[in-house]
């Protein structure tokens, strides 16, 4: 599983013109990806992950400050551009393999304590953020 991840001002996700998932103060914004290997040990580590990250102001994290994530969908993070002009998806999890991989990651968030936001999965989604600094990392977790 892998997730970008920035500190954000705030940020949203519009589907079909109507905000489905919001933070309205700092948070983090996560897109999530899903490969073949992923299990649900490995959504919970990313949801841990994802929760105790210190990269908030004063490396602080959302489990210490009690700041929201917004959780968008994104198989694109397992896009290959090794060969030719167009990207493959080969490495990317199917939509029945990678829904509820997503959803378990934003449970286990809820489950722990975290205010979370989330887009809907495959949609055609609008995602908008205000990065904070900008901080942003790559996450990887197997």
């Amino acid at each position: 599983m892998r997730a970008v991840v920035s500190r954000v001002r705030e940020a949203s996700v519009v589907v079909d013109g109507v905000v489905v998932g919001a933070l309205t103060g700092p948070g983090l914004l996560a897109l999530v990806g899903v490969t073949h290997t992923d299990t649900p040990a490995i959504s919970a580590r990313m949801a841990a992950k994802l929760r105790g990250l210190r990269i908030l102001a004063g490396e602080l994290s959302c489990a210490d400050t009690g700041a929201g994530i917004l959780v968008v969908s994104q198989f694109t993070l397992y896009g290959s551009t090794e060969r030719g002009r167009r990207p493959s998806w080969t490495r990317a999890a199917p939509g029945d393999v990678a829904g509820p991989l997503i959803d378990a990651v934003v449970d286990d968030l809820r489950a722990a304590g975290t205010e979370v936001a989330c887009g809907v999965f495959g949609a055609d989604m609008a995602v908008s953020s205000t990065n904070d600094g900008p901080f942003t990392v790559v996450m990887d977790v197997d």
